[in-house]
């Protein structure tokens, strides 16, 4: 059973398809749901979960993306371009119900959690879901994640963000480029704001590690699109959430017959907060996890999820990592503000890994074999 609809449950259900287990996902929502998000994500997770370009676009938003415009709030912008696509902006609510019918699961949907409990050597969920293997992933505050007793997190992002769709006239004097997302970080270097076009969409949002004022800071930042962008963002449409990072969660993510992916594990970027591409490469490890464990179920069974989590996650601290944190962090909001003047360190540095991560290949596990098991309703 897998609670949570979104890229990780769905990328977990996919990976189990044609395995034998019988995949159930509950989602307290009605898909499509209005999902928020800055929204892009590379071609390294299309290939991972198989899709091909040309076979999602139909239909659907598919903003091909070239490069990014980055600079501290008030600061020079510097443009850095490629001649590739580098990275796809799509729209949540397209996205996410997209994975969850290819998934291949039954779905019980708008059914939130209400009970979870150990029995039989399974789950008992809502009095009437049994299963031998329970996976949370509905998202940071996730059901299964208070089961696990991860009753928050000690420093969470905090996230407040907005897309509308533009009218035509709109769309036609828009001078924010679709293949060119802008990217303000904040002038204390504790969060970046964006601003990010996808066909007649625009999407404004901006978060924080540090949540003091969010909504003084997202108003001010709304104010610097308006005179700089000509941006009109609608006031009553922006809303927030929270998620945790990588490294600074400390969330317990598994014991037996339980695993915790995507939000639910806490597993963000912690250099660039993006969720999407860590929620789907966690619920296809959890799926690699489950099938490896040929039926044992036991939390020693499933520490192969945590170990292949962490090496896939875990990002190898160089000198620069190093001396950041030793600099007392006025020194570093004055040394971020000035390498964003930098063409070399935006390129290499922001765009190439801490967004981008080039240097990272596809997941890629071997064949595994088949279950017959069941988890009954």
């Amino acid at each position: 059973m897998i609670v949570g609809g979104g890229p990780a449950g769905s990328s977990c259900a996919w990976g189990l398809r044609d395995s034998g287990l019988d995949i159930l996902i509950v989602d307290r929502s009605a898909f499509p749901r209005n999902k928020l998000c800055g929204g892009w994500i590379t071609p390294l997770v299309l290939d991972e979960l198989a899709i091909a370009p040309e076979d999602y676009a139909p239909g659907r938003t598919l903003q091909p993306i070239s490069g990014f415009r980055l600079s501290s709030i008030g600061g020079p912008q510097v443009d850095i371009r490629c001649q590739r696509i580098v990275s796809y902006g799509i729209r949540r609510c397209e996205f996410d119900e997209y994975l969850l019918r290819r998934g291949g699961a039954r779905l019980r949907e708008g059914e939130p959690i209400t009970s979870i409990e150990r029995s039989d050597g399974g789950w008992l969920v809502n009095g009437n879901i049994r299963a031998r293997v329970l996976v949370g992933a509905s998202g940071h505050f996730c059901p299964v994640s208070r089961y696990l007793g991860n009753k928050g997190s000690p420093a969470p992002v905090v996230a407040q963000e907005v897309e509308f769709e533009m009218d035509l006239a709109q769309a036609a004097s828009s001078n924010v480029a679709g293949d060119l997302p802008e990217l303000f970080f904040c002038r204390d270097m504790r969060g970046y704001g964006w601003v990010f076009r996808k066909d007649n969409f625009l999407n404004v949002g901006l978060g924080r590690t540090d949540s003091h004022e969010i909504s003084r800071h997202v108003k001010e930042f709304v104010g610097v699109l308006k005179k700089t962008r000509d941006v009109e963002v609608p006031g009553n449409g922006i809303t927030g959430h929270a998620y945790g990072l990588f490294g600074h969660s400390h969330r317990t993510i598994l014991d037996d017959g339980v695993l915790l992916i995507g939000d639910a594990a806490g597993l963000a970027y912690a250099e660039s907060g993006e969720g999407i591409r860590p929620a789907v490469e966690s619920g296809l490890i959890a799926a690699h996890t489950i099938l490896s464990a040929n039926g044992d179920y036991r939390g020693k069974q499933l520490v192969l999820y945590r170990d292949l989590l962490t090496s896939r996650l875990q990002r190898e601290h160089g000198r620069l990592d190093t001396l950041s944190q030793l600099l007392p962090h006025a020194v570093k909001e004055f040394a971020g503000r000035t390498l964003l003047r930098s063409r070399a360190f935006c390129r290499n540095v922001v765009m190439d890994q801490w967004f981008l991560r080039v240097a990272e290949q596809r997941l890629a596990f071997e064949a595994r074999p088949v279950h017959q098991e069941l988890a009954s309703t």
